[in-house]
């Protein structure tokens, strides 16, 4: 399986990403059902041309992204942006710490999003 991880714009400024990537490669909280199989093709964040990013996914075969938690609790597109992704791809709305229930008529226990 074919992963990527989406940051925060704002955030990535400060933020060394190891956190997320932590996360991925130890396969813990929002990774702890992948195996070792799975590929982390693309780390990006959610700002600059966000179509030709999807774009660059798709022909990279990405199945699933990872919003990052610091989107799920600081970005006030996050639901535009889950909307727009889950097009294409199966969204997981966190990377790590807490899973957060959110009402939305997708979501799961961990926030997931597959309108595909």
């Amino acid at each position: 399986m074919k992963i990527a991880i989406i940051v925060r714009k704002e955030t990535m400024d400060k933020c060394s990403g190891k956190g997320c990537l932590n996360a991925f490669f130890k396969k813990i909280d929002a990774f702890e059902n992948y195996d070792e199989n799975t590929e982390l093709v693309a780390f990006t964040h959610n700002g600059g041309d966000l179509e030709h990013k999807i774009q660059k996914l798709k022909d990279n075969n990405v199945q699933v992204i990872h919003l990052s938690s610091c989107i799920r609790g600081k970005c006030e597109d996050y639901e535009e942006l889950i909307e727009k992704l889950s097009k294409d791809f199966k969204v997981v709305g966190y990377t790590h710490g807490a899973a957060k229930k959110i009402s939305n008529k997708n979501s799961f226990l961990l926030p997931i999003y597959d309108n595909k």
